[in-house]
């Protein structure tokens, strides 16, 4: 299946410190180049995302980003150990001074330090973190497939209409000799009786040689028939298919060299276009 290196996908899941979420965004690369962006207490976790990137897609920028919306309300819990030697001072005060208004909880938990963030284990939040990056990948490969059936879709037309200018090609080549073949004889009735017969076949033997194009017009159709072989494959094949489009342009280009009429010139430039709007999409295939 053919896909794209552009698209986007998010995901995000609860834990017990708060809300986790993770946001990839897709564009076209040579290679696989992945760069994360998250916080630095979970950085330590920073290989194994990356690992698991590369199990999923071959080449593209991923650009990856993790935030992690923590709960401040429940993402504390008293030290207790702080409370107990603040309430041992309270009531130490309490003897000494009898009117002293008594404490309520609520300011002893308002003083520094009697609440502390709240401690996760580390490998329990890499669980978290995987979950939720395999979702979005999910999601990301989805969406990559799905943009890339359109682009396949639409390379497959331009490969239509290269097949059709290859037809025409094909049928008025024929033409070109003969109509060379006219203008030769009309230029050279006056003189025929002094010119020797084998001169004028060798001339138009010379001709045909330097326009003939059949192989060009088998290679564009052995080309186009591999495009829309390797589009099918299941494995990615955007490389293959660049080096294919750097093929088809080389023969599109060897045809217009050797154009001796405006309907094969056409033909040419005709063929580049298609060529081009293929090179495009090709581009951000995977």
């Amino acid at each position: 299946m053919t896909n794209s290196m552009t698209a986007y996908a998010q995901a995000s899941t609860s834990t017990e410190i708060g809300e986790l979420s993770c946001e990839l965004r897709s564009v076209n690369h040579r290679y696989l180049d992945v760069a994360p962006r998250m916080p630095e207490e979970l950085r330590v976790h920073e290989g194994a995302l990356r690992e698991l990137i590369a199990e999923r897609l071959a080449r593209g920028r991923i650009d990856c980003f993790i935030r992690l919306n923590e709960n401040e309300a429940g993402n504390q819990e008293p030290n207790i150990e702080m409370a107990e030697s603040l309430q041992n001072l309270l009531a130490q005060m309490q003897n000494s001074l009898p009117d002293m208004q008594p404490i309520r909880a609520i300011d002893v938990l308002r003083w520094p330090g009697v609440l502390q963030a709240k401690k996760i284990d580390p490998q329990i939040m890499k669980g978290h973190l995987m979950t939720v990056l395999d979702q979005a990948l999910s999601a990301l490969v989805v969406a990559r497939q799905q943009e890339g059936k359109k682009m396949a879709e639409l390379i497959s037309q331009r490969l239509e209409g290269i097949r059709g200018v290859i037809k025409d090609v094909s049928q008025f080549v024929p033409e070109i000799a003969i109509q060379y073949r006219a203008r030769l004889d009309e230029k050279l009735a006056e003189i025929l009786d002094k010119l020797d017969p084998s001169r004028l076949e060798q001339e138009m033997v010379l001709f045909l040689q330097k326009t003939d194009v059949a192989e060009e017009l088998d290679r564009l159709t052995v080309h186009i028939d591999e495009v829309q072989a390797t589009l099918n494959k299941a494995e990615p094949s955007g490389r293959r298919l660049d080096f294919l489009m750097q093929e088809l342009n080389r023969e599109a280009n060897t045809l217009g060299s050797k154009s001796q009429d405006q309907r094969l010139t056409k033909a040419s430039v005709d063929l580049k276009v298609f060529i081009e709007q293929m090179r495009e999409q090709v581009q951000n295939l995977e």
